[in-house]
């Protein structure tokens, strides 16, 4: 009896492996989920499994949506790029491997990730939100990813306001290199700097008053003017050309209550200023003004890493324009720095004030103090900038209270000629 239970037992065997009905193990489930090449709008998802040959189903949505009722898409990699996606937002996604029709895993674990925040809008919109220049509440003004954060080693006075200043490129593309001063900007280059004082120059966490956000936009290779104005909740900045005067009161380091009727200027006063033989132009971007290092990092060698300066290959090879108020500089160089960044747009060929270019002063830092008229111009300049007067104060627009700090330098050493 048991010789015949073994023999019956050793034909079922051999009758079932010479069926089709062989063993198949069950289809694995998908592991070590994870993403790359994240963008605003899309993703590549990627996972591991131990199947020999599989194709997957992925869904994916909002982070906790229902399963079921998320999209999908299929795969038969271990890799998709997933399009379409909002950008600013979190995603869950899952994996199934499916190695036949009969035979499918279980779902993976779940999976996040969050998408980009959109792209620069290199458009003169309504709002300043709608431009897309900064992440998370407005008033923070957190520069948005895309964007480049940057200084000036002498920057413009404008009132002792404070500023901002950043630089959108279109994606991919860079400026490049074109000597000291202005680089070649691509099409669709934004540069916008955002005025504000602290309420508390002492205590920049007590917060701050943001007045002007000014824009400048390359179109089809000409630059376009535009100014926000902020509301006074700093909830949003609105596009207005028009121009008005705002008063502002703030609390200095040493602790003095400082008041100014800020002008915001006009679309016609942005003109004046940003002006090279009619045609509208940058004033503060040099690459010579921003060649110098903060936090330990070179400024251009900073533009070099993030691909958006092309065409230089050493920041050595730039000049540097003095900072004016670096005492272990040259007086002269300390002062020509100064007017080159708050005069040389208007007093320089193609300026505003140098209709008669040859008789007239010339205060680009590159040429030289014969050839720059400041000696013959030297009382005319004395009266100017220590006014305030519309029409006849140097600057010329944008200054209501003359700036006493640079006049302690400027004066004596014009009155030493």
């Amino acid at each position: 009896m048991k010789k015949f239970n073994l023999l019956a037992i050793l034909l079922l065997l051999l009758v079932s492996c010479n069926n089709d009905d062989t063993f198949v193990p069950q289809c694995e489930t998908a592991y070590s989920l994870g993403e790359s090449n994240i963008t605003h709008s899309s993703a590549t998802l990627h996972w591991q499994d131990d199947n020999p040959s599989a194709s997957y189903t992925i869904e994916y949505g909002p982070t906790g949506f229902v399963l079921g009722s998320g999209s999908t898409a299929n795969a038969t990699e271990k890799s998709i790029t997933i399009t379409g996606l909002q950008a600013n937002t979190s995603y869950d996604f899952y994996v199934k491997s499916i190695c036949d029709a009969n035979n499918v895993s279980i779902l993976s674990d779940v999976r996040s990730f969050s998408t980009q925040p959109p792209l620069v809008v290199a458009e003169f919109r309504p709002n300043l939100s709608e431009l897309n220049l900064f992440q998370g509440a407005l008033k923070n003004l957190q520069p948005s990813v895309y964007t480049f954060e940057y200084k000036l080693n002498t920057a413009l006075y404008t009132d002792y306001a404070h500023k901002q200043r950043i630089i959108a490129l279109p994606p991919g593309e860079s400026m490049t290199y074109n000597g000291d001063g202005l680089p070649n900007f691509p099409d669709n280059t934004l540069i916008a700097k955002t005025f504000y004082y602290n309420i508390d120059d002492r205590n920049e966490l007590l917060g701050k008053t943001i007045i002007e956000t000014r824009v400048l936009l390359k179109v089809n290779g000409e630059w376009l003017t535009g100014n926000y104005k902020w509301n006074a909740s700093q909830t949003e900045a609105v596009l207005d050309n028009t121009g008005s005067t705002l008063p502002v009161s703030w609390v200095d380091n040493s602790g003095s209550t400082n008041n100014v009727n800020y002008k915001i200027p006009s679309d016609q006063d942005c003109f004046t200023c940003h002006q090279t033989y009619l045609n509208v132009t940058p004033i503060g971007p040099k690459l010579r003004s921003m060649n110098f290092s903060i936090n330990g990092i070179n400024q251009l060698r900073a533009l070099k890493d993030r691909n958006y300066l092309t065409g230089v290959s050493d920041p050595g090879t730039v000049s540097v324009l003095p900072n004016w108020e670096d005492a272990s500089q040259p007086t002269e160089a300390r002062v020509r720095a100064y007017f080159d960044m708050n005069c040389a747009h208007c007093h320089s060929s193609g300026g505003f004030h140098n209709e008669n270019y040859y008789e007239a002063l010339k205060l680009n830092y590159e040429t030289s103090f014969n050839d720059s008229n400041i000696y013959d111009k030297r009382w005319s300049i004395m009266a100017r900038i220590q006014t305030s007067i519309d029409g006849y104060s140097m600057p010329f627009i944008g200054v209501t209270t003359p700036h006493t700090q640079a006049l302690d330098l400027i004066i004596p050493y014009l009155e030493s000629l």
